[in-house]
């Protein structure tokens, strides 16, 4: 077994925090996969307002679940790549979850800004800082 590298922890030493936002990445990436396959199902029935449309949006909600997993999975090997396209997952998850609550849909809107909110604190706290952002240089 090689040793790891210090850019790239071992699993076992891989932060809670950053463990945690590949959680809330994955399921973040689920969450997309789920509306995109019922905004799929809505256009093979007839009930999207324009067939073209109901197609474009379940091709596009299928291709970020794939990023969005992709990230997750980025995360979860601790790569620092993946910080700054989960902080803007986040970011856009909430604004989409604050939209869902202001239109009513509280099934999809609450989990959602807990989701949001959970995956920003763990992209932000110290210990994630630390291992995902390149360049840093500790203060003594």
């Amino acid at each position: 077994m090689q040793p790891a590298s210090e850019n790239q922890p071992e699993p076992r030493e891989l932060p809670r925090t950053v463990l945690a936002a590949a959680i809330v990445e994955a399921i973040e990436a689920a969450g997309i996969l789920v509306a995109a396959i019922l905004a799929g199902i809505a256009t093979a029935t007839g009930h999207s307002y324009q067939t073209a449309s109901g197609v474009a949006i379940t091709l596009i909600g299928v291709g970020v679940a794939v990023v969005v997993a992709f990230v997750a999975h980025g995360l979860r090997r601790a790569r620092r790549w993946s910080r700054t396209p989960a902080v803007l997952t986040q970011l856009f998850a909430g604004v989409v979850a604050v939209y869902l609550v202001q239109a009513g849909r509280l099934d999809w809107g609450v989990p959602g800004i807990v989701l949001a909110a959970a995956g920003i604190v763990a992209l932000l706290s110290p210990a994630s800082v630390r291992l995902l952002t390149p360049g840093r240089i500790e203060k003594s």
